[in-house]
């Protein structure tokens, strides 16, 4: 089936590299898969609705650290980012599951704190906890959990469907998660080298709280239907804007305009970007965890957002295929690079 016949490493493809190449000798089977591999969701059609899944995987060291995750908020967190990915398919979710492999150093103590996280996010997002597996790990604590929900047809939003001069729309505030995740380091580092120091969080609530405990914008999906206005085509932004930017493009076969001075940008993600030496509105394009909505609406239905403290439109799609611009506020152009998460990359080793 795979032609390879030198090794090849990881790095060389990427994460989406390696998911393309994979997947690519599979095809689908059954009439009820009517999307397969290749969005934030799969879909199957369940009688008169779509059914989208997702599975997402968090793993110790690699995406969450229980140096300061505490377990009851990445309980929470993972269901959140999981159920997220629903949400960027104009979906209600409405069940998970969860497979967990433990290693001897958790008790059931430990155990009960992260499971109580889930069934808050459970009860906040009105989903159901419905099955999953358990087993030992040598390697800390793995996470994988598997998020439905539903959709009618007519609804169903893909990365597949933006049109040149669609509105590019982008839901609450950027970057605060990222910048979250440097104080929480950085903190780290204090402690290490003097433990009896507490850590200096309190200037930083709102930050450390979008990296702690992320929200799925559900909201947005039930505001969306009320406002009577269906996508073009959606992403959520757990990987940073740019990168989504480029999922979106490449998907729906268009470019994107930006504006500097349209990125939402919350007081307190400006002022920890300027304390670590940072841009601001790098740090809104480029850092993950979010998992805010990323969305492109027709022209028309602008009227219906445009007071709405939820959406901000931050730019608009163009013809230039691939080809993804930011248009800072000293009126100059640049071409957005995606420096979002990558797994695989030879620097995460």
């Amino acid at each position: 089936m795979f032609e390879n016949t030198e090794r090849t490493e990881l790095s060389a493809l990427g994460e989406f590299g390696l998911i393309s190449h994979l997947s690519k000798h599979f095809t689908s089977k059954n009439e009820s898969t009517v999307l397969g591999i290749g969005d934030d969701a799969a879909i199957v059609k369940l009688g008169n609705e779509m059914m989208a899944i997702s599975t997402d995987s968090y793993i110790e060291g690699v995406h969450f650290d229980l140096m300061f995750h505490p377990l009851k908020h990445l309980g929470y967190k993972a269901v959140a980012a999981t159920v997220s990915d629903i949400c960027a398919m104009n979906a209600i979710p409405t069940q998970i599951l969860v497979a967990i492999g433990l290693s001897n150093r958790f008790s059931l103590e430990a155990v009960e704190e992260l499971y109580e996280g889930m069934r808050l996010a459970c009860e906040k997002y009105n989903i159901d906890l419905i099955g999953g597996d358990t087993s030992s790990s040598r390697s800390g604590l793995v996470l994988n959990l598997t998020a439905m929900g539903r959709v009618e047809e007519s609804k169903l939003t893909l990365r597949k469907g933006a049109q040149v001069n669609d509105l590019l729309v982008v839901t609450g505030d950027l970057g605060g998660a990222y910048m979250g995740l440097q104080i929480l380091e950085r903190e780290k580092k204090v402690f290490i080298e003097h433990p009896k120091m507490q850590p200096d969080l309190e200037t930083y609530d709102y930050i450390v709280g979008r990296q702690l405990k992320a929200e799925a914008r559900v909201d947005v999906i039930q505001l969306l239907d009320d406002l009577k206005i269906i996508p073009t085509s959606m992403m959520d932004v757990s990987d940073g804007v740019a990168s989504e930017l480029f999922h979106l493009g490449q998907a729906s076969g268009v470019g994107f305009d930006i504006y500097e001075e349209k990125l939402p940008i919350d007081p307190q993600t400006i002022d920890a970007a300027l304390e670590f030496d940072l841009n601001p509105s790098i740090m809104a394009l480029n850092g993950g965890e979010d998992y805010e909505l990323l969305f492109t609406i027709k022209q028309e239905d602008f009227d219906k957002i445009k007071n709405n403290p939820d959406f901000t439109v931050i730019g608009h799609a163009t013809d230039m295929v691939n080809i993804y611009r930011l248009n800072t506020k000293a009126g100059n152009s640049f071409e957005i690079k995606a420096q979002g998460w990558e797994h695989f990359s030879s620097d995460n080793k």
